[in-house]
């Protein structure tokens, strides 16, 4: 049992990393109304279901993926229940077969390390080459549940708010996909 602390409306009194602090600025600056969770390190899709619990909502899986030559990367978005299929995610953009990409590849383009990839790592300049690639279904959830780019806290936003508001402002245009 992962311990997951009350829902909070308010930003941390203190910041594990500068993608999470750049987060919280984001969001404020966007007026997006969110709930975070403070947990212990939460790694796996099942460890987040009392997060779910408690944010009364499912959260997405995002995974960090690139080709054999890990000269493209994909940040894809899907649901947390949803097992993930290499050969479904590159028949659908027509592509090689993929592979996850490495921790250290991580930290470099996302800032996060493994088990806080996010949508919110687009906030990095280090992130440019990275392709945003959402599943449909995602897109057509109330909330959008993600980590805050730690894994120790996540957060509920409306999903309209990821792409209506956050999404223009760090100028993605996500190609979406049905698997």
């Amino acid at each position: 049992m992962v311990f997951v602390s009350e829902a909070y409306t308010t930003v941390p009194a203190t910041f594990s990393t500068p993608l999470q602090e750049k987060v919280y600025q984001v969001l404020q600056e966007l007026t997006m109304d969110f709930q975070r969770v403070e947990t212990e390190e939460v790694i796996t899709m099942e460890d987040c279901q009392q997060i779910n619990e408690r944010l009364e909502m499912d959260m997405v899986k995002t995974l960090f993926l690139c080709n054999r030559q890990k000269t493209n990367f994909y940040l894809f978005v899907t649901c947390g229940d949803k097992p993930f299929k290499s050969k479904e995610f590159s028949q659908a953009l027509d592509i090689a077969r993929v592979s996850f990409a490495s921790a250290e590849q991580m930290d470099t383009m996302l800032g996060t390390k493994i088990g806080a990839a996010t949508i919110f790592s687009t906030l990095l300049p280090e992130a440019a080459k990275v392709q945003l690639i959402l599943d449909k279904d995602v897109c057509d959830q109330e909330y959008y549940g993600c980590s805050d780019g730690t894994t120790t806290g996540y957060l509920k936003l409306k999903t309209e708010d990821v792409l209506r508001k956050f999404l223009p402002y760090v100028k993605r245009q996500p190609r979406v996909i049905e698997v």
